[in-house]
């Protein structure tokens, strides 16, 4: 019986992980990608066996690259899951963005996707699969990161291109837009300020900021069976930051309209 495979960006750190080991429940293999291939090698070796878990260096930016890893999963079995997770942010404001984070935000948060979704095209073909895009609120409303947050708001109409033009093959094409996640980078902050989490989830209904896990079960919800009927759509996972902030709304509703 041939293997499926499933394929995560960006996987090194905590949420590409966490989707990786999620994924793994119904997938025989899950391909960790990552420009760190050592950190990837690290992860993997966390998560599972090497033949369930296999680290694969690679540059999501690099054409070259990405063949390399599609050479390396068509061996593996079908793939049957792409997670685009790869991203990082650079400049907070426009002001502080040059041309040069500007292009390398946009290569990253949003050609990247299009580079491995076109790569891995034919075997998404073949399985019928499924392409989880891991967006933001950021690409949804304004919270700085201007360069990442415009190349996030693009990655969602990307997701929508895929599902109308791809759905004929039978290929489902959906996001995830994570709020606040409680990363070892986040960690990093709060060792220099102790109340961050504190001060952060005043602004989520939910009390809380979210979890990696969070994020890999809408992942798993949105690339398995039941969303059969499910493309198209950009899932926010962020504790309800987009829904609205109940301080804003007490304000609002204690100010005299006119």
């Amino acid at each position: 019986m041939t293997q499926s495979a499933a394929i995560v960006t960006g996987a090194a750190g905590d949420i590409g992980a966490a989707i990786a080991a999620r994924l793994a429940d119904d997938h025989d293999v899950v391909f960790l990608a990552d420009i760190d291939a050592a950190a990837a090698a690290v992860t993997a070796s966390k998560l599972g066996p090497d033949n369930r878990f296999v680290a694969a260096g690679c540059d999501v930016t690099s054409e070259a690259s990405i063949a390399e890893l599609v050479g390396r999963a068509a061996g593996a079995g079908v793939v049957r899951t792409l997670v685009n997770n790869a991203g990082a942010a650079r400049a907070t404001s426009l002001h502080e963005t040059t041309p040069e984070i500007w292009r390398a935000d946009m290569a990253l948060n949003l050609e990247a996707a299009f580079l491995c979704f076109r790569a891995f095209e034919p075997m998404l073909k073949a399985s019928k699969g499924s392409v989880v895009n891991i967006a933001s609120v950021n690409g949804m409303h304004v919270f700085g990161h201007p360069a990442y947050s415009a190349a996030k708001a693009g990655l969602l109409h990307f997701t929508r291109l895929v599902a109308v033009e791809y759905g004929k093959f039978g290929i489902r094409s959906n996001a995830v837009a994570p709020g606040t996640v409680k990363t070892q980078a986040w960690e990093a902050r709060a060792a220099a300020n102790p109340n961050v989490f504190e001060e952060a989830r005043r602004w989520y209904p939910l009390q809380r900021v979210v979890d990696p896990k969070d994020v890999a079960n809408a992942v798993a919800f949105l690339a398995g069976p039941l969303a059969a009927a499910i493309t198209g759509v950009c899932l926010p996972v962020d504790c309800g930051l987009t829904a609205g902030q109940a301080e804003l709304a007490r304000t609002f509703s204690q100010s005299e309209h006119y």
